[in-house]
This record gives C-alpha cells, structure tokens and sequence, in this order.
C-alpha cells in the first residue's frame, strides 16, 4: 500500500476543506488545517485518492488569494508518495511520475519532482529559477502555480509552540536542533512563536527528542502532531508523555488504516 500526504495551500476555508474529505470518503486518513499557516494536510491511504483531491482543490482554491506563512509554490503544494507495508520505494517512484503526468495533461499544472533526483528543500530553493518543472507547462498555472511531487520514506510532521518567545528565540532554536535528520523553521504566528519540524529520519530523531532538546533551550507552551505517526515510533515513547507529545494510538497509521478498512468491510 502506498500513503499519499498532500499539503494543500488553504487552511482557512474548513467548510470547503470539509466538502472535499466527504468527496474522497474513506480513502482520507486524517485531515489537519492551520490557519497561519493556510495549510491543510490530507492524509490519503490510495494513490488514486490524490487525483481527486487534486482536481477538487485545482477547482476550488487561488493562489493569487493566498497569504500564509508557510513555503509554497501552489495549490496542490506537495504530494509525496509513500511506501507502506507490501509496497517498494520504486513503487512510490511509478506513483509519483504517474500523478504529474496526470496533473499535466489533465489540471495543466507543471510538477517539480523529488526522491533520487533531488530533496523538497532544494525544489523551493530552485523552482522558476534556474530549474524547470520535470512535467507540464514550464511556467506556473495562473491559479493553481505548480506541484512538488515526491516519492519518499515516512516522515513525522511535528511543532512544538514556544511559551514567552520571540521570532528571534523561534528562528535561533530551529538553528540549533537542525540537523539532516530534522528539518526546521521558526515561525511567527499571530502573537505566538512556533518550531515547525519535519522528522526525517523519526526512528532516529522522534517527537520525544525534539521536545525535549526545544525544552533545554525555552519554555514549551504546547506541541502538535501534524497529519500520522508511525505506530513503531509511538511505541518508542514512554507512554506517560504521550499526552505532553501530543500523541496516542488513534494518531498512528496503522490504527487509522485499520479504521478505514473496518468502515468498508460494513459496507460490503
């Protein structure tokens, strides 16, 4: 099975983000919208899913309307295909060329690609720059802009807020506990500073080592799981902190497919 994790650029709109989970149906994992951030992130458990959700947010959303603090180069921002149990890496590889062919010649909207080739952070470095999108037009879609289309291992998604901080604090922290495991931003949002991460490598560096390495360094004021977490990497933590950490057994992939599957047995 192949998990897609789409981030979509609105997280404002939850009566629409709300519309399109109900379209999708049983194929949507899990669904977290930020406002600050203006971000929604689709947890899918089919490729095919992620074509649906593409041609709904295309339809429905505008980039030109769009004000966030999170990176982005459109609508349909990322799309990174994940290989699950039954599943190879180069599975994720055919997923991922066979959607931007799809979003291509059917949405019109170019896709930078990454995995083998290239990592996410440099496609947000290079994009319309000095590099040309691997699929489709090779300028933006007036509305949707363009795609980064992944194939990748599974990553953890996690901000820790910060209690009595500054951007300055949020910005230097993020510094400091970055490394090729964990990719990091410190983030203004509203009044508040937050430490977004993306855990690479979370069997390695999980949600328990970056609260506590921010907690060295400042007051936390809460933390947050974004989208699902691997149930192997929950089991790593003790289970008194889960609650501190933001986690439980309901926020893993495996318990969230097993839900799905459930729900469409009793529809048979």
């Amino acid at each position: 099975m192949l998990e897609c994790v789409i981030n979509i650029s609105e997280g404002r709109r939850l009566d629409e983000i709300g519309e399109i989970r109900r379209a999708i149906g049983h194929d949507v994992l899990d669904v977290h919208s930020d406002y600050h951030h203006h971000r929604s992130v689709f947890t899918l458990a089919r490729p095919e899913a992620a074509k649906t959700l593409a041609e709904l947010s295309a339809r429905r959303f505008d980039l030109r309307q769009h004000v966030g603090v999170h990176p982005r180069i459109g609508i349909i921002d990322v799309v990174p295909f994940v290989p699950l149990e039954n599943s190879t890496f180069e599975h994720a590889v055919d997923a991922r060329n066979e959607f931007a062919e799809f979003a291509a010649s059917e949405l019109g909207i170019p896709s930078f690609v990454y995995g083998p080739e290239r990592d996410l952070p440099e496609i947000r470095k290079r994009a319309f720059v000095d590099l040309e999108p691997d699929f489709g037009p090779k300028s933006p879609h007036p509305t949707a802009g363009a795609i980064c289309v992944g194939a990748r291992e599974v990553l953890v998604a996690y901000n820790v807020w910060l209690k009595d901080a500054d951007i300055a604090d949020g910005r230097r922290i993020a510094k400091e506990i970055r490394v090729k495991q964990v990719r990091t931003l410190g983030l203004q949002l509203g009044d508040d500073i937050q430490v977004s991460m993306n855990l690479i490598k979370p069997d390695e560096i999980g949600p328990l080592q970056v609260f506590d390495q921010i907690a060295e360094r400042a007051e936390i004021a809460h933390a947050e799981l974004v989208g699902l977490v691997p149930a192997r990497v929950l089991a790593s933590i003790p289970k008194n902190r889960w609650v501190e950490l933001d986690l439980s057994k309901e926020k893993t992939i495996e318990w969230c497919l097993a839900a799905r599957n459930r729900a469409l047995q009793n529809l048979d």
